[in-house]
């Protein structure tokens, strides 16, 4: 990322939670993420199987698009998503993937 380019969470939240932003970055994703014990692909997979299995709906839009850009096709997504219904919550599935449906939507053309 350049000097001058921010990041999700500096555009979200950059002025009003600096501490959280950047741990967000610092530590979050230029730390963890980076680490070579897993692939990003993995990493993401596991991120966006929590986010469903928590009912955190906010952050999976970002989260789906990122294991995108890892590697992760829709349908694998929409695969791991159905798998976590026996195991998360059926509410907090249907939850994921109406988000991981308008996430696709709005990137019609784009990938994945």
């Amino acid at each position: 990322m350049s000097m001058t380019e921010q990041s999700s969470a500096q555009r979200m939240l950059g002025g009003f939670a600096d501490k959280l932003v950047a741990l967000t970055d610092d530590v979050l994703f230029a730390d963890v993420w980076e680490r070579s014990e897993l692939a990003p692909r993995d990493r993401s997979l596991i991120t966006i199987a929590a986010l469903v299995a928590g009912g955190n709906t906010e952050q999976l839009s970002f989260h789906l698009d990122l294991g995108r850009r890892n590697g992760l096709t829709e349908a694998e997504l929409v695969e791991a998503i159905t798998h976590l219904a026996f195991y998360s919550g059926w509410p907090r599935a249907m939850s994921a993937i109406t988000a991981a449906r308008t996430a696709f939507a709005s990137d019609d053309g784009a990938g994945g």
